[in-house]
Formats: structure tokens, C-alpha cells, sequence
């Protein structure tokens, strides 16, 4: 038998690459038949809402601190008897911590010794002021004559005037005297830390030994929550978003503490102080909501939904038919494609938008030929998912075109003909 060349046997291939193109090409041509992927027109609930994430906040903090200097030598007991810690209830007036007050009464003492040494000179000085009067009533009875002279007349006037002026001085000392008396008392009781309010407290930052130093700023020893029965969120929302929030605004959270379970609040205050991260301007929202049974904690995170609007029993579409158009190789399409072609990139009415506003667009459908038909609708609020529509043609349980995608002859004809083809019953690729 004779062998074929090279070149013969290299043409031969060619052939029957091409033969085997032309057959692909001519079978995918025949397989082309469109199918299209659809959903149901659905009556339902739809809720308009804004997502954003916070904190759980204490609805009112208080910051205790320290107004002297000096070293915590004890902590004081709480409303159940036991030392001052992290989570102790405490009543107003409770002792908190004692600051080491040797110094302080140091200074009591020498204040009190100051105040008794100013009124014993008060004391001193009346009593000269009192022979000053004498002297002076008698200088005034005899006067300038042969028995007194001008000279003496005029001393024992000084000395009255004198004596009058040291009194004045003397009490003016013990009035100073009190003063200081009274400072260095007040800065001993500042050397016990009490609670000015009825609380929890969130936050111990001293230990016993500890020395803190009162200067310019006073030293933050506890951190003291009024009242967890009431608690907030403080939420970080855009500025994008800023104009729809309103306070009275209701609103659901979640916490990663209680998964599966929605706790519900209001919009309290919207504050002022804008804060800017990246270019990205953003403003804290302040949720108020009830914590009467306490299983807020302070300072979880929170998933937060502003819900600007809900509405019960309207017609719902999938966003995917309304931004869906045929393409344009479909004849049966071409009458509706440039209104198609506009309506894309339109998309459903977003919930960046009014939320109750109302947009035209289009759904398609299919006819009795199984060729897609265009109808006009109105479109309104969406969460992103479904957009509620309106139309005098539209009805619940109408099949909408979502998609388009090959039917399983079109799958098998328009194959690569190289592919490993797979029997009955087997899959490949997650497909049957």
C-alpha cells in the first residue's frame, strides 16, 4: 500500500477541519430558536427603606472626674454592697473612689489656725482701739490749753483713727481667713468621688494605688450611663441620603448580638456637624429607642433601616423585565426597539429618587407566537429588587420577559464541534 506525502496528508486535514467548521456553523445556524427566561407579575408588600450602619449609644453619659491631685487609695460599694466596679448600679451620692487626702487636711488645719490667729488680733485691736477712745475723750475735754498741748491733742487723735483703721483690717483678715478655710475644706471633699446622678457604670479607668493629676483638664476616673433603659444609635448616614430622614421617622435595626430578631426605634435628631472621610461628607443620625427589658448593650453595632415608605398590596415587577429590551437582530422586535432602546438605562424608579414618584417605562411579554410584545406601564417606588407598576394591561400573574437564552437544540447545534459530547443521563458543567 502506497503512503501519502506529507503535503497530501497536511491537505487532508485542512479538509476535514473545514468540512467539520461548515457543518458547526450550518448546524448552530439551524438551532438557533430563542427562548426567553420570564417571571410573574406578583401582588404584594414593598418597602422603600435606606441602609446604613451605627452604634449603640447610652442616651446620656456622664464623665466623672477628679478636681485635686493625688493617689486612689480605696473604692467605695455600689447599690448591692460590693466594691465599685465595671456594670455596678449606683445611687446619687454614692462614694466612688477616695483620693489619698493627708495634704488636704494639712491645709484645713493651717487654714483654721490662720482664722483663730486673725480674730485674736481682732480681739487685740479692739482693745486699743478702746484705750484710743478713752485717751482721744479725754484730749477732747481738756483740748489745746496749758494742760495739753497742740502736739499731744493731735496724737491722740491719730491714735484713734489708728486704732479704728486696725480694727477694720482685723476683720477684713478673718473674713480672708474664712475664705481659705472654706477652699481648703472644699478641696478635702473634693478628695471623695461621689455620683452625681442614679446610673450604671459603663466604665472604671483608675485602680487602687493609682495617682491622678488634676491640671489643666480633669482626669476621667469613671464613665457613668444615666439610664440604659432608654438608648440610642447613632448612625453615619451620606449626604446623598441626608434629605429624606426627618426626625419622627420610623426605623428597624439589627445587632449581631440577637441574629433573627428586630428591634424598631424612631429618627431623634439629626445633628449639624457634618464629618468628612475620603471625600465622602456624612451626618450622625441620632435613633432613639426602648431598652426597658435591657438587652441593649452599649456600643454594639447596628444594622439600621430608615423606612421611608411601605406599601401593602400593589403590583410588583422584577427590575431585571424592566431594563430588559430585544435585541436588535429580532424582526418581531423592530417596530418597538427604539422606544426599547430608550427605556434601557432608565432601569425601575430607584430609591435614590422621590419615593413616590412615577416614571413611564416598559414590559415585555409574550404573545400567542411566543414573540415578545411591549407594553407601557408606569413604574413607581422600588427596594431595589421589585418596582411597583401600573398599567391598563397589566394583570397578577402575567408572565414578564426577564432574559433570553438558548433552547436545548440550539444548545446542542450551536456546540463546538470539538467538544467532548456527553450521553444521555450524564452532566457536565451543571448542565442536564
Amino acid at each position: 500500500m502506497k503512503r501519502l506525502g506529507k503535503k497530501p496528508l497536511i491537505a487532508l486535514i485542512v479538509m476535514l477541519l473545514l468540512g467539520s467548521l461548515a457543518a458547526w456553523q450550518l448546524t448552530r445556524g439551524k438551532g438557533k430558536d430563542a427562548a426567553y427566561r420570564t417571571a410573574e407579575l406578583k401582588r404584594g408588600d414593598l418597602l422603600v427603606s435606606i441602609s446604613a450602619t451605627g452604634t449603640v449609644e447610652p442616651e446620656e453619659v456622664i464623665d466623672v472626674g477628679a478636681q485635686v491631685a493625688g493617689r486612689i487609695i480605696s473604692f467605695g460599694k455600689d447599690a448591692k454592697g460590693k466594691i465599685v466596679d465595671y456594670g455596678s448600679p449606683v445611687e446619687a451620692g454614692t462614694v466612688l473612689a477616695r483620693i489619698d487626702d493627708s495634704l488636704y487636711g494639712a491645709d484645713v488645719a493651717q487654714a483654721e489656725a490662720q482664722l483663730l490667729s486673725s480674730k485674736a488680733g481682732l480681739q487685740r485691736a479692739k482693745a486699743d482701739l478702746s484705750q484710743a477712745e478713752q485717751n482721744w475723750k479725754r484730749a477732747q475735754l481738756l483740748g489745746s490749753s496749758q494742760a495739753l498741748s497742740q502736739s499731744s491733742f493731735e496724737a491722740y487723735e491719730s491714735a484713734h483713727k489708728t486704732a479704728l483703721a486696725q480694727v477694720a483690717v482685723n476683720e477684713a483678715a478673718i473674713h480672708q481667713a474664712e475664705a481659705a478655710l472654706k477652699r481648703a475644706q472644699r478641696n478635702l471633699g473634693y478628695c471623695t468621688i461621689t455620683s452625681p446622678v442614679k446610673g450604671i457604670i459603663i466604665d472604671r479607668r483608675v485602680n487602687t494605688g493609682q495617682t491622678v493629676v488634676a491640671s489643666l483638664n480633669a482626669p476621667s476616673l469613671f464613665l457613668l450611663a444615666k439610664d440604659l433603659t432608654r438608648i440610642q444609635v447613632w448612625v453615619a448616614v451620606n449626604e446623598a441620603d441626608i434629605g429624606r430622614i426627618y426626625p419622627g421617622l420610623p426605623v428597624t435595626f439589627t445587632v449581631d448580638a440577637f441574629p433573627g430578631e428586630t428591634f424598631r426605634g424612631q429618627v431623634g435628631k439629626i445633628r449639624l456637624n457634618a464629618s468628612m472621610t475620603q471625600n465622602v461628607v456624612t451626618y450622625t443620625v441620632e435613633i432613639t429607642t426602648d431598652n426597658g427589658d435591657g438587652r441593649l448593650l452599649p456600643y454594639l453595632t447596628a444594622n439600621v433601616q430608615f423606612q421611608l415608605l411601605q406599601l401593602t398590596n400593589v403590583l410588583l415587577a422584577p427590575n431585571a423585565a424592566l431594563r430588559w429590551s430585544p435585541p436588535a437582530k429580532e424582526d418581531e422586535a423592530e417596530a418597538g426597539r427604539k422606544k426599547g432602546d430608550m427605556s434601557r438605562g432608565k432601569g425601575p424608579a430607584s430609591a435614590q429618587g422621590p419615593a413616590n414618584g412615577k416614571t413611564s417605562g416598559i414590559l415585555w411579554v409574550l404573545d400567542e407566537d411566543q414573540k415578545p410584545r411591549q407594553i407601557e406601564i408606569q413604574t413607581g417606588a422600588s427596594d431595589g429588587t421589585s418596582t411597583v407598576v401600573e398599567g391598563a394591561d397589566l394583570r397578577e400573574g402575567m408572565q414578564v420577559i426577564t432574559g433570553i437564552r438558548l433552547s436545548e437544540s440550539g444548545k446542542n447545534g450551536g456546540g463546538n464541534p470539538f467538544t467532548p459530547q456527553f450521553g444521555a443521563g450524564k452532566k457536565s458543567n451543571g448542565t442536564k
